[in-house]
C-alpha cells in the first residue's frame, strides 16, 4: 500500500484537514445528548421555559457549526480522493503505455482496462470514505462510551461491552470478504474481455451465426461473476443485521437497567435519554463503519491489482541518448533473428537473415508465415529472442525511442483512426506538418477524391475508430498518416487488402516518389510485391527464398504456387 499512499502526498494538507474537520463535527455531536439531558432534567422538570429556549438555541447553533464543519470536510475529502484517482490513473496509463507489445499480450487488454477504470474508481471511493469516516466513526464510538461514563458509569458498561464484540464481527467479515472481492474483479476481467472480443468481432459472429453460442458463453461468464459477487454480498450483508441485533440488545438492556435505576432514584429520566442517545450514536457510527469496511475491502483488492501493474517493469528499455543513424549503411539488416511470443511459446521466426540497403522490399508468405512478426521487429514492437536487427548501421536496441520512431513509419495491418478531425489524425505523423504536406500525403495515398467529396476538407470529423468511413477509406488515410511522417523507412503491412486493383496500382506508383530510403510491402499477393526490387518469401517463420519476382517464379515453389493461385493456374488444385 506504500506505493498507493505516495499519490496522497500531493494532497497531504487537505487529507489531514478533512478528518480533523470531521472529528470537530463529531465532537459537537457528542455534546447534543448532554444538552437534551439538561432540557429534560432542568428545563422540563423545573418548568423553566427560558432555559429550554436557550438550550434549543444551543442545539441549533451546534447543528449549524457542525454542518459547516461537515461541508468543509466533505469538500477536502472529495478533492483529495478525486485528485488521488486522477494522478493514479494518469500514471497508470503512462506506465501501461510504456509496456511492450509482448507484456500487453501477456497481461491482457481487458485486465488493464479494468485496472484503469473499475479498480481506480474503487480506490477513489475507498480514499474518500476513509478520509471522512476512518477517524470520525471510531472517535464518535469511543467518545460516546466515555461520555456515557460521565452520565452514569454502571449503565455505560453496557455500551463499553458492546463495542469490542461488534469490532470482532467487523474485523472477521473484512478478513473473509477481501479475497472474495479480489475474485469478483478477476471474474469482471473475464466478462470485459469477452465483451470486448464480441464487439470487435461482431461481423464474424454474425457471418457464422454464432450469436447464440456467444450469448451462452457470456451468460456463463456473467453467471460466474454473479455467483462470486452474490456470495461476497451475502457475507457483507451480514454486517448490518448482526450489528443491529447486538446494538438493539444492548439498547434494550440499557433501557431496562436505566428504568430500574430511575425507580430507585439513582438515575434521572434525562440521564436515561442521554445514555440511549449515546447508544444510538454508537449504532449509527458502527453502521457507517461497516459500510466503510465493505468499501475499503473492495478498494484494497483493487489497489493491490493496480499495484501489481505499477510494479511491472517494462521489458523493453531505451537508452536516453542513443545512437545516431548512419545513412550510408544498409537500411535494415537481420542477422539470425529469432522471435517467440512468451517464454514457453514456439518460435514465430527462426534464423532470419537478410540485408536491405534501400529501394523497395517485398515480404510475402501464407497466413501465419511470420510476415507481421518480421516487420514488427524493425520499429521494435517486439525484441528478438536471439540474433540481431540493425537499422542504419546500429542495433535497434541502441536507438532512443524518439529516434527509432522518427526513422520508421508503419501502416498497421488493421487500419486504426481516432475520433477527431482529419487534420488531427494526419498530424500524428508530424505535429508540425503544414496543410500543403497533408494534402500531398492524401494525394499520394489516393484519398484526395473522397476527402474532397466530403466537402469539409481537413476539418472533416472522423468518428471513433473511423466508423463513418469504409474499410478502403480508412486504409488510405492510415497510409497518408504514415506518409506525413516522412520517415526513411516506410512499412506497409498488408495495406492494400481493402483496395481495388486500380487504386492499389495507382498508390504503389505514387509511393515510389515519397522520398523514403526503403519501402517494405507486406502482402499475401504476388501482385502487390511483384514490382519490388527484392522479395522475401517466408514459410512457417523461416526465410526460404529471396530474389526478384522473375527469379522467384523459377526458384521458389511456394512463391510460384501463390502466384499460380492468383492467376488461376494449375496450382490451385
Amino acid at each position: 500500500m506504500r506505493l498507493m499512499f505516495r499519490y496522497l502526498k500531493k494532497y497531504r494538507l487537505i487529507s489531514i484537514l478533512a478528518p480533523l474537520f470531521k472529528m470537530a463535527e463529531a465532537l459537537l455531536e457528542l455534546f447534543v445528548p448532554v444538552v437534551v439531558k439538561n432540557i429534560i432534567d432542568v428545563g422540563i422538570a423545573g418548568k423553566d421555559t427560558a432555559y429550554i429556549v436557550k438550550c434549543a438555541a444551543l442545539l441549533v447553533l451546534l447543528a449549524l457549526i457542525g454542518l459547516a464543519f461537515s461541508i468543509t470536510a466533505q469538500y477536502f475529502s472529495a478533492r483529495a480522493a478525486v485528485g488521488f484517482s486522477a494522478d493514479l490513473r494518469e500514471d497508470l496509463f503512462r506506465h501501461v503505455s510504456g509496456f511492450s507489445y509482448n507484456k500487453i499480450d501477456r497481461m491482457g487488454a481487458s485486465a488493464l482496462l479494468t485496472r484503469l477504470t473499475s479498480d481506480t474508481d474503487l480506490a477513489q471511493n475507498g480514499v474518500n470514505l476513509t478520509l471522512r469516516l476512518l477517524l470520525r466513526s471510531p472517535f464518535v464510538v469511543f467518545g460516546a462510551v466515555i461520555m456515557s461514563f460521565t452520565v452514569d458509569a454502571k449503565s455505560a458498561l453496557i455500551s463499553a461491552g458492546a463495542v469490542p464484540v461488534l469490532g470482532l464481527v467487523i474485523v472477521g467479515v473484512m478478513l473473509f470478504t477481501m479475497p472474495l472481492y479480489k475474485r469478483v474483479q478477476e471474474k469482471l476481467d473475464g466478462v470485459l474481455g469477452h465483451t470486448r472480443e464480441n464487439l470487435s468481432g461482431v461481423r464474424v459472429i454474425r457471418a457464422f451465426s454464432k450469436e447464440q453460442a456467444q450469448t451462452d458463453e457470456f451468460a456463463e461468464k456473467t453467471g460466474a461473476l454473479f455467483s462470486v459477487s452474490f456470495f461476497a454480498g451475502k457475507i457483507s450483508s451480514l454486517l448490518n443485521p448482526v450489528t443491529y441485533i447486538l446494538i438493539n440488545f444492548a439498547a434494550i438492556l440499557l433501557i431496562y437497567t436505566g428504568a430500574l435505576r430511575v425507580d430507585r432514584g439513582l438515575l434521572t429520566q434525562g440521564a436515561v435519554v442521554a445514555l440511549y442517545n449515546y447508544m444510538a450514536q454508537i449504532l449509527v457510527e458502527l453502521i457507517k463503519l461497516v459500510n466503510l469496511v465493505v468499501t475499503v475491502s473492495r478498494a484494497l483488492a483493487g489497489a493491490k491489482r493496480i499495484e501489481s501493474v505499477l510494479a511491472e517493469q517494462t521489458d523493453m528499455a531505451y537508452p536516453e541518448t542513443g545512437a545516431q543513424p548512419d545513412f550510408t549503411a544498409p537500411a535494415v539488416e537481420f542477422a539470425n533473428a529469432d522471435l517467440r511470443y512468451g517464454e514457453n511459446a514456439d518460435l514465430s521466426l527462426r534464423g532470419v537473415s537478410f540485408t536491405a540497403r534501400g529501394g523497395s522490399l517485398g515480404v510475402i508468405g501464407a497466413t501465419g508465415a511470420g510476415k507481421s512478426s518480421l516487420i514488427d521487429l524493425i520499429p521494435r514492437f517486439y525484441d528478438v529472442s536471439a540474433g540481431e536487427v540493425r537499422l542504419f548501421g546500429h542495433n535497434v536496441k541502441a536507438y532512443s525511442a524518439e529516434t527509432l520512431q522518427r526513422l520508421v513509419a508503419v501502416v498497421p495491418q488493421k487500419a486504426v483512426l481516432f475520433s477527431g478531425t482529419l487534420r488531427d489524425n494526419l498530424k500524428w505523423g508530424d505535429p508540425n506538418a503544414s496543410d500543403e504536406a497533408l494534402w500531398s500525403a492524401l494525394e499520394k495515398a489516393q484519398a484526395l477524391d473522397f476527402v474532397t467529396a466530403k466537402g469539409e476538407g481537413l476539418d472533416f470529423m472522423i468518428e471513433q475508430g473511423g466508423r463513418n468511413l469504409s474499410g478502403g477509406q480508412r486504409q488510405r488515410l492510415t497510409v497518408a498518416r504514415a506518409l506525413v511522417k516522412n520517415a526513411p523507412v516506410l512499412i506497409l503491412d498488408d495495406s492494400y487488402s481493402a483496395l481495388d486493383t486500380a487504386t492499389e496500382k495507382a498508390m504503389r506508383a505514387a509511393l515510389q516518389n515519397t522520398g523514403a530510403r526503403l519501402i517494405i510491402t507486406v502482402s499475401q499477393r504476388t501482385g502487390s510485391v511483384a514490382g519490388c526490387d527484392h522479395i522475401l518469401v517466408l514459410e512457417d517463420g523461416a526465410l526460404t527464398a529471396a530474389g526478384t519476382h522473375a527469379s522467384l517464379l523459377e526458384e521458389s515453389p511456394a512463391y510460384a504456387f501463390i502466384h499460380s493461385c492468383e492467376e488461376g493456374g494449375a496450382g490451385v488444385a
